[in-house]
């Protein structure tokens, strides 16, 4: 085993050991909420995003020892730099959305979308780390097929599925005025719908 194939593989380490935490920081957070009255909206596609992020890391690894040897150092340095820009974002977004924060589509009624911190500027920062990890982990070792396969299917299960479904959860359980100032910002990019 190659040092580099074996430097990704502990990046690989962490971040399933950071997903596992966070899935536990989830559940506390959902029991937490539905004890407080929260409403969970029922996704069909939960099933289908645990799939994909647990296969996709998987997909990593058996690329990346298929592969045997590195990208240029520069790809993996730019890949390097856009997955942390990735983490930047998830971090703020459950750091922002504190107690909150969910792997599932739960609703306080009555209580409007967080607009704080990084919510200030856009709707779904937690969306867009996610969209540029899933397509930069992979690439740190040259995983191109990863990357493309699972940042397509990502990106059609979140712009398809997911964020209408939440959009609409945050939009059907608040009052007019709590959702028109939410919905002038940019899912991905400030002042962009």
């Amino acid at each position: 085993m190659s040092t580099p194939f074996t430097i990704y593989c502990l990046l690989v380490a962490y971040v399933t050991a950071q997903r596992l935490l966070e899935l536990k920081i989830a559940a506390r957070n959902t029991r937490r909420l539905l004890s407080l009255g929260a409403r969970e909206f029922k996704s069909p596609h939960y099933k289908a995003m645990k799939a994909l992020h647990s296969t996709w890391l998987v997909a990593c690894l058996i690329e990346a020892w298929w592969r045997g040897v590195p990208p240029h150092a520069a790809v993996s340095l730019i890949a390097l730099v856009f997955f942390g820009a990735g983490q930047v974002l998830r971090f703020a977004a459950m750091r922002d959305l504190g107690s909150r924060w969910t792997t599932r589509i739960i609703v306080l009624p009555e209580v409007p979308p967080v607009a704080g911190g990084i919510y200030r500027r856009i709707k779904h920062p937690n969306y867009l780390g996610v969209i540029l990890e899933i397509a930069a982990l992979p690439l740190v070792f040259g995983c191109w097929f990863t990357a493309v396969a699972y940042s397509l299917a990502n990106l059609i299960l979140l712009l398809a599925v997911r964020i209408p479904a939440e959009e609409s959860a945050l939009k059907n359980n608040n009052a007019d005025e709590a959702i028109t100032e939410w919905s002038r910002r940019g899912r991905f990019v400030p002042g962009r719908s």
